[in-house]
């Protein structure tokens, strides 16, 4: 049966972070929220169903998964990317920030370089600072509405700080880009150079536009996959982030080893049971959703890509090639940093992500979520015209 994007779901009154903690986040009351990466979707229902079956057994103890759980991933992953993994390289987490930090603390020590391409997901920066290592940066470059890697900078921080680490971002959150195969590689063996080991996080390995195609780091060599710790999960590519449960996939026995040691060490053990079934479920019979999901989500591209062109030009989308989460360009408005927030939040009642949380080149930049039903959507670009128009005009 085909899912209904367009329902609306009450989520006000479910301890929902997205819709139940706006005032405690100090963001004004019944702002339209379209910050945090989770969709406004119901997951698929063979999930639901998984979980009603699981939940009326009725008892929930320890757990632990059998074959038919790997057996899941591994189709998955053959059938959407071509990529064959093996049983022993799995190590499952209750999520791919977790899986970060445990790489942080596991492969260096404090005071070691880790470096990262900002503007890029916030809580990589606060991993490697919270756990006192030194971040370098290799800040993607933005030119003519559109971001690449500066490669001879990337070597050059690596050379000169004896980077230990790099923690890659593919599809690259916020910006959107799908790093093709040979951006992939050359970044690759510049780390086999250095001797650094590739924390890749691949969690929206599944969401990529039509023409657009996403290469596992780990896949394109077996260097490679000698080098890098894959991050992946269920969560964003069927709602699942509250049921926190990531897929691990490390090949090199060695780091696997310091890796899984520093989880014994941080006193965590089995998962979740509900996201074990859940994750199960959603990788056996979830295919035909996610297909479902993605045309659905490149209407909603489609609708902000003329809305901006028809009505607020002043605003520019940077074109993404994956990921349900865009990156908009306001600079245009020439609005400082705190002007462009009271902008968001205060006139046009919505709850994004300003572009400084990803680092200082996200500075005239918002991330907006755009996993949900239409009807929202508009609405809030409606509001959003009206915010720019009437401060545009006073100003």
């Amino acid at each position: 049966m085909k899912q209904d994007f367009d329902e609306l779901i009450d989520r006000i009154g479910t301890n929902s972070i997205k819709y139940d903690f706006a005032v405690e986040r100090g963001k004004p009351e019944n702002t339209i929220p379209l910050w945090v990466a989770d969709m406004d979707f119901k997951a698929p229902a063979a999930v639901t169903n998984a979980l009603i079956k699981a939940a009326q057994h009725g008892i929930f103890g320890y757990s632990e998964s059998k074959s038919g759980y790997v057996d899941a991933i591994s189709h998955w992953f053959k059938d959407r990317f071509d990529w064959t993994i093996k049983p022993e390289w799995l190590v499952k987490t209750p999520g791919v920030v977790y899986a970060i930090a445990t790489a942080i603390r596991s492969l260096t020590v404090e005071g070691d370089a880790v470096l990262i391409q900002q503007p890029v997901y916030y809580p990589f920066a606060e991993a490697i600072l919270m756990n006192h290592r030194k971040l370098i940066n290799n800040a993607l470059v933005y030119e003519n509405g559109a971001y690449h890697i500066d490669f001879e900078d990337f070597e050059e921080k690596i050379k000169m700080n004896k980077v230990k680490l790099f923690i890659l971002c593919s599809p690259h959150n916020p910006v959107g880009r799908v790093w093709t195969k040979e951006e992939l590689t050359r970044l690759g063996f510049i780390c086999i150079k250095y001797n650094v080991i590739v924390v890749a996080d691949e969690i929206h390995a599944d969401f990529t536009y039509k023409g657009q195609k996403h290469t596992i780091f780990a896949s394109i060599a077996p260097e490679f996959s000698n080098i890098s710790i894959l991050c992946t999960a269920p969560s964003k590519t069927f709602n699942l982030a509250g049921l926190q449960v990531s897929n691990i996939f490390i090949a090199n026995k060695n780091i696997k080893k310091k890796f899984q040691e520093e989880i014994v060490r941080s006193g965590y053990s089995q998962l979740n049971t509900m996201g074990l079934i859940a994750c199960q479920a959603a990788y056996e019979k979830g295919a035909r959703w996610l297909d479902e999901l993605k045309e659905y989500l490149e209407g909603n591209l489609e609708f902000i890509r003329t809305f901006l062109k028809e009505y607020l030009p002043q605003v520019k989308l940077v074109e993404p090639q994956g990921t349900y989460l865009v990156w908009l360009d306001f600079q245009a408005l020439d609005l400082s940093e705190k002007e462009l927030e009271m902008l968001i939040a205060n006139h046009a009642k919505l709850w994004l992500d300003h572009g400084t949380m990803f680092g200082s080149e996200g500075e005239g930049f918002q991330r907006i979520n755009i996993a949900c039903p239409r009807a929202i959507l508009e609405k809030a670009f409606l509001q959003l015209e009206k915010a720019v128009n009437d401060v545009t005009t006073t100003s």
